[in-house]
């Protein structure tokens, strides 16, 4: 619930609101991955340019950091514990997951518009679609390094 900087749980067999969890620190909570084996969520704030980590067993949110402008897509690459966070102003953060610990690990300019991220799992490829760089969609392929 992005207006209402909550998480809202929905139980899938009867599709009803369950319970709603106020995300302190949120504003315009918009991206959101949840890591089950890890037990954490990760929110990404486009009204306060913040990535919050939620803890899904005690529901609370146990970590905030400052992100690029806008984040919008995020994805995790649990190999190599790496949590990719994409934001509409072409700014790319990366963060090391381990431990249920996070830590910034890098962030720099990707691109204008890079706010999409896909993972190859196999391969831990990380994939930029971007729509257009100097007049051309481009489509950037990068691979950690460490």
């Amino acid at each position: 619930m992005q207006s209402r900087r909550q998480l809202v749980e929905i139980d899938p067999a009867t599709d009803r609101v369950i319970a709603r969890i106020a995300l302190p620190g949120a504003k315009g909570n918009h991206g959101l991955l949840i890591q089950p084996e890890l037990r954490l969520a990760f929110i990404g704030c486009e009204d306060n340019d913040r990535l919050l980590v939620f803890d899904l067993k005690s529901r609370q949110v146990v970590a905030s950091y400052p992100v690029g402008p806008e984040p919008d897509v995020l994805t995790y690459d649990p190999a190599q514990g790496l949590l990719y966070v994409a934001s509409e102003s072409g700014t790319l953060s990366m963060f090391e997951v381990a431990a249920g610990r996070v830590e910034r690990v890098g962030e720099g300019m990707l691109a204008p518009n890079a706010h999409v991220v896909a993972l190859d799992p196999a391969t831990h490829l990380v994939y930029f679609p971007i729509k257009s760089l100097d007049g051309h969609p481009v489509l950037r392929i990068m691979r950690p390094t460490r």
